[in-house]
C-alpha cells in the first residue's frame, strides 16, 4: 500500500498539517483570535458571524461546525474563545465536544468576561498559545498509509471545460486514492439534481438511496419556501456565462468529480463518516462554496481538491484546498491561486487518466507538506457556517 509522511495524534487520527487553531465560539470573540494567530508563530485563526441569537437548530449546526472544525487531524492543539455564556455553544462546550471527538488532544479555553476583560483574556490566550506552539514544534511526520486519507471534492464557478476536464480527471484521482483503501466525500447535493437516479445505483443499500432522494427534495423545498425555485436559478450565472445551459448538465459533470466507487455512507452537513470502508461518502449540503467546504472539514477531511471552470480562490483555513482547471485560459488568469491545469485533455496533451494521476500525485504531495498557492499566499478566505434560520 502507498504511504505519505503525516502527523499521528494520540488519538490515532493522522494530519497532514500540524496547526494550532485559535477558534473563535462567537462573533465577539473574533479579534482577539486575529490577534493572538498574527502574534504566534504557526497559528491560524478561524471566526465567523454565529454563536448569538439563533434559532436552536441552527445553534447545534454552528457548535458542530465549530467542533468538527477543531477536531479535524490537521489540528494539533486548539483554543476556543467566547466572550459570555453563549448559548448552548460555549467555548467549554466546544473544547468537550473536541475532546470527545479527539481523546488526549491539547485543547484550551478562554472566555473574555471570565478573565476580566479583552486585554486580560488577550495575555491569557497568548500564553497559552506560545506554550502550544512550542510544544507542537517537536511533532514530526512519521509514513502512514493513504487509506488515512478522507478527501474532499468541490467544484465551483463550473463552465463547459468542467464536466469534460477536470471533474472527470479529479474523479479518476479519487478512484486511485479509494483503490488505497481512501474515503473521499461528495458534498453540494443541490448538484446531484438530474443525476440522483446515476447516484443511487451505485449506493451499496436502499436506505443510502432513499436518503440521497431525500436531500436532494429537502434542499429543493427549503428553496422553494423562500420563493425560490432552484432548477430556475441554477446554473448560476458565472456558469451560464461558461456554457452551461441546465442543472442536469452541470450535476453530471459535478458528479463525476468523485469518480465511479460505489456510495457506502449518506451524511448530514459537518457529519464525519460512521464507517471506514474504501469508497464514495455524499453529504448533504449546499452548492455555497465556503459553507460546503467548511462542512468537509469539519467532518475530518485533511485535504480537498476543488475544481473550477472559471479559476478560484478558495482556500479554507486548516485544510489544503488544491484548485484544478481545465480551462487554459482561466489557468493563465488566475494561475496565482490555481495549482493545475488539465486542459490538455482538450489538445491532445494529456489523457484523462493522465491527468487524473496529476491531480492524485499532487494530493499526495500536499499530503506530505507542499504548500497549495493559496497556503503560500495565506489566503484563508474559505470558513463559513450553514445555517437553517433566521436570526432571533
Amino acid at each position: 500500500m502507498a504511504e505519505f509522511m503525516g502527523y499521528v495524534r494520540p488519538d490515532g487520527s493522522v494530519g497532514v498539517r500540524n496547526h494550532l487553531l485559535i477558534l473563535s465560539g462567537t462573533v465577539y470573540a473574533n479579534t482577539i483570535c486575529d490577534n493572538v494567530a498574527n502574534m504566534i508563530h504557526g497559528a491560524v485563526s478561524i471566526t465567523h458571524p454565529n454563536g448569538r441569537c439563533q434559532v436552536i437548530p441552527d445553534l447545534r449546526l454552528t457548535r458542530r461546525f465549530l467542533s468538527g472544525t477543531g477536531a479535524n487531524p490537521n489540528v494539533a492543539a486548539c483554543i476556543v474563545i467566547d466572550h459570555f455564556r453563549e448559548e448552548g455553544c460555549t467555548a467549554d462546550d466546544i473544547a468537550d465536544d473536541i475532546l470527545n471527538l479527539r481523546p488526549g488532544m491539547a485543547v484550551a479555553t478562554v472566555n473574555i468576561r471570565g478573565e476580566g476583560g479583552y486585554i486580560s483574556a488577550m495575555e491569557r490566550a497568548m500564553r497559552l498559545a506560545q506554550e502550544f506552539a512550542r510544544d507542537l514544534s517537536e511533532n514530526v511526520r512519521e509514513p502512514v498509509p493513504l487509506s488515512q486519507i478522507l478527501f474532499g471534492t468541490e467544484c465551483g464557478t463550473s463552465d463547459t471545460t468542467s464536466g469534460l476536464a477536470s471533474n472527470p480527471a479529479n474523479g479518476v484521482a479519487s478512484e486511485l486514492l479509494i483503490a488505497e483503501g481512501g474515503r473521499t466525500i461528495l458534498a453540494e447535493c443541490t448538484e446531484w439534481m438530474g443525476c440522483e437516479n446515476w447516484l443511487t445505483s451505485r449506493a451499496i443499500n436502499e436506505e443510502v438511496a432513499e436518503k440521497i432522494i431525500a436531500g436532494v427534495q429537502h434542499m429543493e423545498q427549503r428553496a422553494l419556501a423562500s420563493g425560490e425555485d432552484i432548477r430556475g436559478s441554477q446554473p448560476t450565472g458565472d456558469n451560464i456565462l461558461g456554457g452551461l445551459t441546465t442543472i442536469e448538465e452541470k450535476s453530471m459533470g459535478a458528479c463525476k468529480k468523485v469518480g465511479d466507487s460505489p456510495i457506502i455512507e449518506y451524511l448530514e452537513i459537518a457529519e464525519a463518516p460512521t464507517r471506514t470502508d474504501p469508497g464514495v461518502y455524499v453529504m448533504y449540503g449546499p452548492g455555497h462554496g465556503a459553507e460546503s467546504i467548511s462542512s468537509m472539514a469539519a467532518a475530518g477531511c485533511q485535504v480537498l481538491t476543488f475544481c473550477t471552470g472559471g479559476g478560484h480562490t478558495s482556500n479554507h483555513p486548516i485544510m489544503p484546498t488544491i484548485k484544478v482547471t481545465g480551462n487554459r485560459k482561466s489557468y493563465e488568469l488566475m494561475r496565482d491561486t490555481v495549482d493545475i491545469d488539465v486542459s490538455g485533455i482538450f489538445y491532445d496533451e494529456l489523457t484523462l487518466d493522465e491527468a487524473g494521476q496529476i491531480v492524485f500525485d499532487e494530493v499526495v504531495r500536499v499530503s506530505n507538506g507542499r504548500l497549495t498557492k493559496s497556503e503560500a499566499l495565506k489566503d484563508n478566505n474559505s470558513f463559513a457556517i450553514h445555517r437553517i434560520g433566521p436570526s432571533i
